[in-house]
């Protein structure tokens, strides 16, 4: 009996089909390697900022157990990474690319989990929008460059909604199980997953009456994980959030469009940048709107809707409740589900090849955004990296340094040994440096202490450093230090480790 042999046409709709795919995984890598040169080629660029630096000056120790020791006492975020920074240091040691790069990595791969939520939301045109966007967003581009839990917090509340939706769509134990394991991870990166795991749990729950036993078990995993991160938070106790509250909420508010379109450090550039690059995507979201969802996704639209809004407004309804951790931060992960909503709503299949050519657009302004802050030192973080380059030269035990309080970890990091100088002493120097930041008071640049006069001043883009100098070592007193800095900022006094204050 002889075989059956193919007809023409189904020869070459296979063959459609093969290319398709191949083009599709080519497309795929293409942006995984824009998104890793975005994030690579400059990750050592810029200096280490206050929270970065903490982490290895305060946070990080050789040993493991000192290390969970001080997650529990110096920090507020759950542990994980924390756990995988320390495994990073202790094989490529505490240099800036070597803390940065668990972040980077995490960025690259959120591309991937982004094609994959795009992919499972709307097909192929949904996945290269989202991953695009993704790749680009300089939002996700500063987090990816930054050794603090965000990139990888991004990373894990993006994989814990691919697993939910594949498991919304088809509830096997190996899909449930998935999303178990990554909401787990989501909840050990960061708290605030909580406010996006709570709605998809729900959904499960809810949705898959046929599947109750399974579901219930996969949502009591993530719960239980939850719950022994509880005597974790007591006794972090929101610690060094302060300063969220200081900030005004209106500002806050304002702050999360701004980061999402031009990236943490977007504000300089003023409100007339912000909308020109909101104008292609409000335009894209009316022209999609406009042509008409399919009713699949209308459907898919309305879930990546929901997780995006719990994400940013359940926060904003704990402020009723006097909880106010809303930093505009610690929204990044609700970003992956709103960056799919734009995705799908702009590259609709009835919006054609205009779609795709306004969600290009909205990549591109992203992308142009995201180049200007990798090369423009005033959108940078705060250069204390060239502040300590200044400093250098001077013997640690002849002088003191008076700075801004987010100054402190940065030059202890590039400036060892240094220590905060105890309440109620002093030291005997013959060099006082002053660093800070604009807006400076109108007594900066004056003596801060009898018998010195000034020496020097530098501008290190945007950062300040005054120089006193004394012909002979004076005694100086902690308060009368604190009392004399050039910012209103809250003052912090640096010391060498083997000066003994007297």
């Amino acid at each position: 009996m002889s075989a059956a042999i193919p007809s023409p046409a189904g020869v070459t709709r296979a063959a459609a089909l093969r290319g398709h795919a191949l083009g599709a995984w080519w497309a795929l890598a293409g942006l995984v390697v824009l998104a890793a040169a975005l994030r690579f080629s400059t990750l050592g660029r810029q200096s280490l900022w206050y929270d970065e630096a903490f982490t290895p000056v305060h946070t990080l120790h050789p040993s493991l157990t000192a290390t969970l020791s001080a997650v529990a006492h110096t920090e507020n975020s759950p542990p994980l990474w924390y756990l995988l920074e320390w495994a990073v240091s202790r094989v490529f040691g505490t240099g800036a690319i070597a803390l940065r790069s668990l972040s980077a990595l995490a960025g690259v791969a959120s591309v991937v989990v982004g094609w994959g939520i795009g992919r499972e939301l709307a097909g192929r045109r949904a996945a290269f929008a989202t991953a695009a966007l993704i790749a680009v967003n300089p939002l996700f581009v500063w987090y990816s460059q930054e050794a603090r839990a965000y990139g990888l917090y991004t990373l894990m509340a993006g994989l814990a909604i691919l697993c939910f939706l594949r498991a919304l769509r088809e509830p096997t134990p190996g899909a449930l199980t998935a999303f178990a394991v990554s909401g787990a991870l989501a909840l050990l990166t960061h708290y605030f997953a909580v406010f996006l795991l709570v709605p998809m749990c729900l959904w499960l729950v809810l949705g898959h009456r046929a599947h109750r036993r399974l579901t219930l078990a996969a949502v009591a995993a993530v719960g239980a994980v939850g719950v022994a991160l509880l005597p974790l938070i007591s006794a972090q106790g929101g610690r060094g959030t302060q300063w969220i509250g200081r900030w005004p909420l209106g500002e806050r508010l304002e702050a999360i469009p701004q980061y999402y379109l031009t990236g943490e450090s977007g504000a300089p550039l003023g409100h007339g940048v912000e909308l020109l690059i909101a104008l292609p995507v409000l335009g894209g979201l009316f022209f999609g709107l406009w042509r008409g969802l399919t009713r699949l996704e209308e459907r898919q639209a309305l879930i990546v809707l929901v997780l995006s809004a719990c994400g940013v407004l359940i926060p904003v309804v704990l402020l009723i409740f006097g909880l106010d951790y809303l930093a505009p931060r610690n929204l990044v992960a609700a970003m992956i589900p709103l960056t799919a909503l734009l995705a799908l709503v702009i590259a609709a299949q009835r919006t054609g090849r205009v779609g795709a050519a306004l969600a290009g657009v909205v990549a591109l302004a992203f992308l142009a955004m995201s180049v200007d802050v990798n090369l423009s030192p005033r959108l940078q973080r705060g250069d204390w990296r060239g502040v300590a380059k200044v400093l250098r030269g001077t013997p640690a035990n002849e002088r003191v340094i008076t700075t801004v309080e987010l100054g402190a970890a940065p030059l202890e990091y590039y400036l060892p040994p240094l220590h905060n100088l105890a309440r109620g002493g002093a030291v005997t120097v013959s060099e006082i440096d002053e660093t800070g930041y604009a807006p400076l008071r109108a007594s900066a640049g004056s003596p801060p202490a009898p018998g010195f006069h000034l020496s020097s001043r530098y501008d290190v883009n945007g950062l300040i450093v005054y120089r006193f100098l004394s012909r002979s070592p004076r005694k100086v007193s902690e308060a009368a230090l604190r009392r004399h800095v050039i910012t209103e900022a809250h003052p912090e006094v640096l010391v060498s480790e083997d000066q003994a204050p007297l």
